[in-house]
């Protein structure tokens, strides 16, 4: 008689949207409830993410839970250990690899939580999370409210007209937009 033996399931959830929409405080929160479950948790950062904490993903609202910083996706795979669930802050911060490491990590049936931008500042999509969007099993899309009308924000508004696509700041430089408030200035010359 041939027995079928369940192969341990992984999946991968992102939780996107714009500046504070409540993404690392969802992730915290997922992170804390894995925790009480008595699952093993491990949380990584990108290292130049070091706004609030090194050692610490912080969501603005100052909910912190302990992570470890590193440079790159692959170091990801390298320390994730025996963890069961596998929380990631700031994804947009990290190399293409990311789409690999998380897939891989799924494959071994780890449960892997991606936050991230979904859009950078200029509203166009925001690598690697539109690509981990394609294959993660749960997406939760947050929503802001627009700064300017009160509408439901998707947009994150660079304050200053600096051009590099990642300048890590915070409320010092960026504030939440609906579509119809979102400005792309255009480039001094």
């Amino acid at each position: 008689m041939l027995s079928i033996v369940p192969k341990d399931t992984g999946w991968i959830e992102v939780i996107c949207g714009s500046m504070f929409s409540g993404k690392t405080e969802e992730l915290i929160r997922r992170l804390r409830r894995a925790e009480i479950a008595k699952l093993k948790v491990t949380i990584f950062k990108p290292k130049i993410d070091d706004r609030y904490s090194k050692g610490h993903i912080v969501s603005h609202n100052s909910q912190r839970i302990p992570s470890i910083p590193v440079s790159f996706a692959k170091e990801i795979l390298e320390k994730a250990g025996d963890a069961e669930v596998i929380g990631i802050d700031e994804g947009q911060f990290f190399d293409l690899d990311l789409i690999d490491v998380c897939q891989e990590l799924a494959n071994r049936g780890k449960r892997i939580i991606v936050a991230g931008l979904d859009q950078d500042y200029t509203g166009k999509p925001f690598e690697p999370i539109p690509q981990l969007l394609a294959v993660a099993e749960y997406i939760t899309k947050t929503l802001a409210i627009c700064v300017k009308c009160g509408n439901p924000a998707n947009r994150t508004q660079r304050l200053s007209r600096q051009s590099e696509r990642v300048i890590v700041g915070a409320g010092d430089m960026y504030e939440a937009r609906c579509r119809f408030c979102h400005e792309v200035y255009e480039e001094d010359e």
